[in-house]
């Protein structure tokens, strides 16, 4: 598990996280605040919660989830790195995938700026770039 707290990502700026999956349930990416203020919680899930195959992604307001929304396009593999590219406005996150496929989940935050990057779950993170 890696956290990054007080490193700005701001609207318009890329964020590049890199890894490998190891023998892969599911691993996650939240982008936000804090711990009880995610705007983005980006969940592949090889087999976890009863989801195969899955990407579930949420936001967390107050320490509530809310609705998930869940993308049917996997192109992840265990034992396989990846390569996640994640930008930003005040209404769009738009997560680019190892495939080239680019998903979409809304900023219920409304917000330009996060300060808050959590990285857990079954895989290994190699970099995190913000330019």
């Amino acid at each position: 598990m890696v956290v990054v707290k007080d490193m700005s990502f701001k609207a318009g700026q890329e964020l590049k996280i890199s890894g490998k999956a190891k023998e892969a349930t599911a691993f996650y990416i939240e982008i936000g605040h804090d711990d009880d203020a995610i705007a983005l919680h980006f969940n592949p899930r090889f087999d976890s919660h009863g989801d195969c195959n899955t990407i579930v992604c949420n936001s967390k307001q107050g320490g509530a989830w809310m609705d998930e929304h869940r993308e049917s396009c996997f192109p992840f593999q265990p034992d396989e790195a990846f390569k996640v590219i994640i930008t930003f406005n005040n209404e769009t996150f738009y997560i680019n995938l190892p495939d080239g496929t680019m998903m979409h989940f809304p900023n219920r935050f409304g917000d330009d700026k996060f300060k808050y990057i959590h990285f857990g779950g079954d895989a290994k993170m190699h970099s995190i770039k913000i330019k």
